[in-house]
């Protein structure tokens, strides 16, 4: 008797992920995860950015605030920092230049879930080209609605850093002072000294942030995220 071979359906073909295509965090990731070369893409207002190679000197920038924000987390036990990695954030998903971030179990917003950052950490930076970025505009907007306490947008044309904090669920920006030294509000102890970082001066930005970490209120802070508190 003959019988008919039944035929093996198609393997459904992955579409390539697009700048400028709008998609679900879903169908974002299954385009990602089907192109394992492309190193870099965010999920924006539900919009897939994929920016261009970097420069040498926004990638200096970017080594000089991991290196920062790290040597602060080496320091405060219960906080966390990460670079260029993907978080989802209401629906979307962004992919800072460099979080800082209060563990889960000591108090903190967001929580690693299999290999993604789900929710807000409580601060990311970016290093912008200029003010024209959409990190300083659609991607700010997001950390705006998402909670992200604090936001640093670094930006290299204008030789400006601009920290943004959250305030009645609206970012208002914190001054330096007259030394060019800016102070957050969550992290107690986290200085940044804006004219070092921008002349990448590390000596120097190190030495500002040890000034910050001998403070009481570093220590204060410790203290209270040993006892799982914010």
């Amino acid at each position: 008797m003959l019988t008919l071979k039944q035929k093996t359906p198609l393997k459904e073909e992955v579409p390539p992920l697009s700048a400028g295509d709008t998609l679900t965090w879903e169908e974002f990731e299954r385009r990602w995860d089907a192109t394992p070369e492309i190193k870099f893409a965010e999920l924006i207002g539900g919009r897939v950015y994929m920016p261009s190679p970097l420069s040498f000197p926004h990638g200096k920038t970017d080594s000089l605030t991991n290196l920062w924000l790290a040597y602060y987390a080496g320091r405060t036990s219960g906080c966390d920092t990460g670079t260029n990695a993907t978080c989802r954030i209401l629906g979307d998903a962004p992919q800072p230049d460099v979080l800082l971030r209060i563990i889960e179990s000591r108090g903190g917003q967001s929580r690693v879930r299999g290999k993604y950052l789900v929710g807000a950490p409580e601060l990311t930076a970016e290093v912008c080209v200029s003010s024209a970025a959409y990190d300083v505009h659609e991607k700010k907007d997001l950390y705006e609605q998402a909670g992200v306490q604090e936001f640093v947008a670094v930006l290299l044309h204008e030789q400006e850093v601009r920290w943004h904090c959250l305030k009645r669920g609206k970012y208002a920006l914190i001054k330096a002072s007259t030394e060019g030294i800016i102070r957050s509000i969550v992290f107690p102890g986290l200085w940044l000294n804006v004219p070092a970082l921008l002349k990448a001066d590390t000596a120097a930005l190190l030495a500002t942030l040890e000034q910050g970490l001998a403070t009481p209120e570093h220590a204060e802070f410790v203290k209270r995220l040993a006892q799982g508190r914010k």
